[in-house]
């Protein structure tokens, strides 16, 4: 990739233009990342770069954005700019074309504003960027509260990029961020929502949740989580403390690697129980139905920030089941092989693992299902059905009803072992008739 974008720069300078790679590709660099983008920053205006690279999508020419597609990848190439008035919080309303010193000075954080040369392998530093990468501070360019009120996504960006890369934030770009964050609701539930899965998708997940917190964010967003906070527990379960503490905690049990609906269930899974709070006369504290609650709660959320729907069911679904674990070392065989064959048990096996290791620490639920994962490895969980409809009918059974409870009772004993073959499960079926005739369904 930096070969075909070094080959991009090399053909605008042969053009007569300035280029240069900026942004986060550079910061990247310096910190010895690997960079998933690499863009070029260039004097050349928008029908400039479009005219000398045959594959060219205008996606924002009019603020001098070209994407130019070359050896399978794409590459954005953006014109030099100074930025006018901001009037929705997102987009200025007007862009002029000027230096690359002016287009660094309009862009948000002094570690993005840096440009480098891979032609003479020259750094461009206006806005002192190389210093705090060093001394790992993310810092506003110019003034923080003008930085974050012409996009208010920035506020966001602060808090990602400060835990992504381990970093602090400048006192005053700080004092700004928290003094500014009821802004955030003005950008759009999507940018929002890419944003705070970018920072729970990172091993460094419990450190954004603190600046979250910290910088009123969380709040604002998720008011349902903060809504945890002085939520007290049962101490015989949950000696770690309240409810916020008990997700704060498992937030950080989680492996480095997560899926959205695993670490968002553990972010959501109990936000069900202050509503469902209640203190009996003994003084023992209940959470009845909070599980319910909180899958519904999670549901609410999740089409407040525009997530898709096979996302909002998976987590939904884990949310809603995190309670079922304490019955498995009692269901039936039939009924654990549904259970596990269900397509979302690995994250809702995690989501309980950390669970456990965040309260109590008892993992005797969980070993139990690993160890039965193990066993049901020899065959499928669910094989393919004994019986259908069909067989009723040619066994002279009349749709209706009972077809379905007939069928399901068959697949029972076929998953525990006690049906085996087509020619068992219809002679089983024959010898019910009376039992079904008198309403007696198996």
């Amino acid at each position: 990739m930096e070969a075909t974008a070094t080959r991009i720069v090399r053909r605008l300078r042969a053009a007569g233009h300035e280029a240069y790679f900026a942004g986060g590709c550079v910061r990247d660099r310096l910190l010895g990342r690997a960079a998933h983008d690499i863009d070029v920053a260039t004097s050349a205006r928008p029908e400039d770069v479009q005219k000398l690279f045959p594959r060219t999508v205008a996606v924002g020419a009019q603020f001098g954005v070209i994407v130019v597609l070359e050896d399978g990848a794409e590459f954005q190439v953006a014109t030099f700019r100074a930025d006018g008035v901001y009037i929705d919080g997102r987009r200025p309303e007007s862009v002029t074309f000027t230096t690359a010193e002016g287009d660094a000075h309009r862009r948000d954080f002094t570690v993005n504003g840096l440009f480098f040369d891979p032609i003479e392998g020259r750094l461009l530093d206006f806005v002192g960027g190389e210093a705090d990468l060093r001394a790992g501070i993310i810092r506003c360019i110019g003034g923080p509260a003008d930085r974050f009120r012409e996009d208010k996504l920035r506020l966001l960006r602060g808090v990602r990029f400060a835990a992504t890369l381990g970093f602090q934030i400048d006192p005053a770009t700080w004092t700004a961020l928290r003094e500014l964050a009821a802004a955030i609701t003005d950008v759009s539930a999507e940018r929002i929502r890419d944003e705070l899965v970018k920072i729970f998708l990172h091993p460094s997940r419990v450190r954004g949740f603190d600046l979250l917190d910290e910088s009123g964010l969380l709040e604002i967003l998720l008011p349902e989580v903060t809504r945890m906070k002085g939520c007290e527990q049962p101490p015989e379960f949950h000696p770690e403390g309240d409810v916020f503490v008990h997700t704060r905690l498992m937030l950080s049990l989680l492996p480095e690697t997560v899926s959205i609906p695993l670490v968002f269930s553990v972010l959501l899974h109990d936000i069900g129980k202050p509503p469902t709070c209640q203190v009996d006369e003994t003084g023992r504290i209940r959470f009845n139905g909070h599980e319910s609650a909180s899958a519904a709660m999670t549901g609410q959320i999740f089409e407040r920030l525009r997530f898709s729907n096979a996302q909002t069911e998976a987590t939904v679904v884990s949310v809603k089941n995190h309670m079922a674990f304490k019955d498995v070392q009692h269901m039936r065989v039939a009924t654990l092989k549904r259970f596990l064959a269900r397509p979302t048990i690995g994250d809702e096996l995690e989501l309980h693992r950390v669970d456990c290791l965040g309260s109590h620490g008892l993992l005797d639920n969980y070993d139990f299902l690993l160890a039965k994962q193990e066993e049901f490895s020899r065959q499928p969980l669910i094989p393919p059905p004994l019986v259908t409809g069909r067989d009723l009918i040619a066994l002279g059974w009349k749709p209706g009803p009972d077809f379905k409870k007939i069928l399901d009772a068959v697949q029972v004993r076929q998953l525990e072992g006690a049906l085996t073959s087509r020619e068992e499960a219809t002679d089983w079926i024959a010898s019910q008739r009376d039992f079904v005739e008198k309403g007696d369904v198996p």
